[in-house]
């Protein structure tokens, strides 16, 4: 019941804070730049990238001063309860950075996800979010041959930690993985819905970890 809470929660939420969210770039193929921010939305967010997550990390990122341009993508799945959602996510997660990867050979990546969008980047780097809140098995990851190219991966209330799991291996040591406490989605016995709604005020940490990467 709080996860359906938290889930209606952010529906509400995302409705309002979408008609502030900030302007980016989306596209299936987008220009090289140095970095392409790939934003998984959470479940019901609206805004861009995502009002509560993806659009202040991303403008959070530009204020960066890395010396490095930096293109979005949104990643283009439902974000709903459907049971294919996630693997969605995943497929077009993964098929936008192949295709990236092949048109421009210098361009580096950010992963970013919320909620059922932080499945959707576990997925995608091979830690499988079935069974999480949201979740679904794999469906495709990103090739070992691009794994380099993946400059750093920023979590946000993950479902998969309610689960007592976590990034490990090759991406660890570039991934920061927000739960913020009592969330009920990514802390097993949370119960504070309203924190699982709390994650903008993350997005200075979580650039300044970016910028250190890429």
């Amino acid at each position: 019941m709080r996860i359906r809470l938290c889930l209606a929660a952010l529906s509400l939420v995302g409705g309002t804070a979408g008609l502030a969210a900030v302007s980016a770039s989306t596209a299936s193929v987008a220009t090289c730049s140095d970095i392409d921010v790939v934003a998984a939305r959470g479940t019901f967010e609206l805004g861009t990238l995502g009002a509560i997550v993806g659009d202040p990390v991303y403008s959070a990122l530009q204020k960066k001063p890395t010396g490095k341009n930096l293109t979005s993508y949104k990643v283009n799945y439902p974000a709903d309860l459907s049971l294919t959602s996630a693997a969605q996510g995943n497929a077009d997660l993964v098929n936008h950075v192949n295709s990236q990867a092949a048109a421009c050979p210098n361009q580096r990546f950010v992963l970013v996800g919320y909620s059922q969008g932080a499945n959707v980047v576990d997925n995608s780097i091979g830690i499988s979010s079935d069974g999480a809140v949201v979740g679904s098995p794999i469906v495709a990851t990103i090739p070992a041959a691009l794994e380099p190219r993946v400059a750093a991966v920023l979590l946000f209330g993950n479902p998969i930690r309610a689960l007592g799991r976590s990034v490990t291996g090759t991406y660890q040591s570039r991934t920061i993985d927000f739960c913020a406490k009592g969330d009920p989605i990514c802390e097993n016995g949370g119960t504070d819905v309203l924190a699982h709604l709390g994650y903008t005020s993350d997005a200075d940490a979580t650039a300044a970890f970016a910028a250190t990467k890429v």
